[in-house]
């Protein structure tokens, strides 16, 4: 039986490499590109074609690949990944941060959201239940899967503050090379969440030198991105030279205003190491606000043990009133603390509102008795915003040909249990708004396309992704660039981005009753 034909007509093709675009035709067959053909080329009388889709007046590209996701889990609660299909993102790259959704031993839990929303979804441990688990959920998009150093450390170690043993060191890079034998690409830090906080440079070290032996990758949430971002650096490249890992560093930023002056000095030293061969670059969103758990304001003793210690301390008398004594003498800005995605209905209608908006309300008398309250209500799940990041230092960021596209977030869709959250607008616009940047900034169309598909695709080794070439997996975007754009906002995420024709991911046009054809792909 003959493979399906599919031919993508008169469109402009921008085929990802940077050369000039073009008028022309992309035929598909099967999962893979058969021929691109410059207008002048096509057949005069047509194709023999089982479809054919007029592509006139849109540009035609790779997919774009997100270099920095969380939807690990939500894969599987929402397949067809309507947020990132809508803004043309054909590949993730998940299990960063530190987080991944396997494996699941010990005390190894995954996020609240993740855990709460699948309920009897979760039903798997190992590396290879949770591929299986996902594989059969079909998901529309492809996923790249790293490892996650947090869930590996509180799967042999738990949540406790304390160091590794040798044997418990043993026991993670045993798991590692299971998940790396099956073709996880790396492993991935989050060094300012629990418990990777807690491991010593040398824990660190020893799992990344597991993955520079096998040829695998390190990805990295630094242990500071604010006060410290100099010295996370640091020892970022300190680890690489030590271990010969390739390295990533993830949603390159410099947090708080007091650290905005140190831009350019971040920027000298992550491209001096990229020159150098030491670093293969950065991801970035293109936002100034981050998006993390709001129990990362409370004091990091408060943190000890995970969330179950941390509802204990709330409901001790005594333990919150220093919680909050310690919050209030942080000197944070609480009119640059956004509350996210709440739990409760008592917490919901916070959601969108700054700290200092909610105390304008005179809901209680300080941030730090609001932030106790939200907390303890939602079980310490609740989402929030952090508005720490300048709009000048992000252009310099992006600016950078070494920054690829990372949403660090997670699917959504505005129905069902993903639509009663309230995530950050990344979630929806992270590529529109990275492309609308980086034309503002000067880049060509053809530069701006490359940066978001083969770029990512080479410094990964996605194989046979990120350009439209002959013999490449077919996944292709037709979208219109007048019409390309984020519509979600702080106060009301769940919008789809516009100007977004036709997905094709291996070749499978996405909706119109078509079966998803994401794929696990393997390092």
């Amino acid at each position: 039986m003959s493979e399906k034909r599919t031919v993508i007509r008169g469109g402009t093709i921008v085929d990802g490499t940077g050369r000039r675009a073009f008028k022309g035709d992309v035929v598909i067959e099967g999962d893979k590109i058969a021929s691109v053909l410059p207008s002048e080329q096509a057949p005069r009388d047509g194709y023999a074609a089982d479809e054919t889709l007029d592509a006139a007046s849109c540009l035609v590209t790779p997919g774009f690949i997100d270099a920095h996701a969380h939807s690990d889990a939500y894969l599987i609660l929402e397949p067809d990944a309507p947020s990132k299909i809508s803004q043309g993102i054909t590949t993730e790259i998940n299990g960063q941060c530190g987080g991944s959704a396997a494996p699941r031993y010990g005390e190894a839990r995954l996020s609240s959201d993740w855990a709460s929303l699948l309920g009897e979804k979760l039903v798997w441990r190992s590396f290879a239940e949770y591929r299986s688990v996902l594989e059969k959920s079909r998901p529309a998009i492809n996923s790249v899967q790293f490892v996650g150093h947090n869930t590996l450390r509180s799967s042999v170690v738990g949540y406790a503050p304390r160091e590794s043993t040798e044997e418990e060191l043993n026991k993670m890079r045993s798991l590692l090379d299971e998940a790396l034998d099956a073709g996880w690409y790396g492993i991935t830090t989050g060094l300012i969440y629990q418990p990777g906080k807690y491991a010593s440079k040398q824990e660190v070290f020893a799992l990344a030198k597991a993955a520079a032996g096998k040829g695998a990758f390190y990805a990295t949430h630094m242990r500071s991105e604010g006060d410290g971002v100099l010295e996370a650096i640091d020892e970022v490249l300190e680890l690489v030279k030590a271990t010969n890992v390739r390295a990533e560093i993830s949603h390159l930023k410099t947090s708080g205003e007091r650290n905005w002056n140190k831009i350019d000095a971040v920027l000298e030293k992550v491209e001096s190491a990229v020159d150098e061969g030491l670093l293969l670059g950065a991801d970035r969103y293109p936002y100034c606000a981050a998006g993390t758990d709001l129990d990362i304001v409370l004091p990091d003793w408060a943190q000890a043990g995970g969330v179950t210690a941390e509802i204990a301390r709330l409901s001790d008398r005594q333990t919150r009133l220093r919680i909050i004594d310690e919050i209030e003498k942080s000197g944070r800005d609480w009119s640059k603390v956004m509350i996210g995605g709440t739990w409760t209905q008592k917490t919901k209608a916070m959601s969108g509102k700054t700290i200092a908006e909610i105390l304008q309300g005179g809901a209680s008398s300080s941030a730090g008795e609001i932030v106790c309250e939200i907390l303890e209500a939602d079980e310490c799940r609740t989402g929030a915003f952090f508005f720490g990041m300048s709009e000048d230092n992000l252009d310099k960021i992006l600016a950078k040909d070494w920054v690829v596209p990372g949403s660090d977030a997670s699917l959504r869709a505005p129905w069902g249990p993903l639509g009663a959250d309230h995530p950050h607008p990344r979630a929806y616009g992270t590529m529109p708004e990275f492309y609308r940047r980086l034309r503002k900034l000067g880049f060509s169309l053809e530069e701006a396309v490359s940066r978001m598909t083969s770029s990512p695709a080479r410094r990964f080794a996605i194989r046979d992704r990120g350009v439209i070439e002959r013999g490449k997996f077919a996944d292709v975007i037709v979208w219109k660039e007048d019409e390309f754009a984020s519509t979600s906002t702080y106060l009301k995420p769940h919008s789809f981005a516009k100007g977004m024709k036709a997905v094709f991911v291996n070749g499978i046009l996405h909706g119109k009753g078509r079966e998803n054809a994401g794929r696990f792909i393997e390092r």
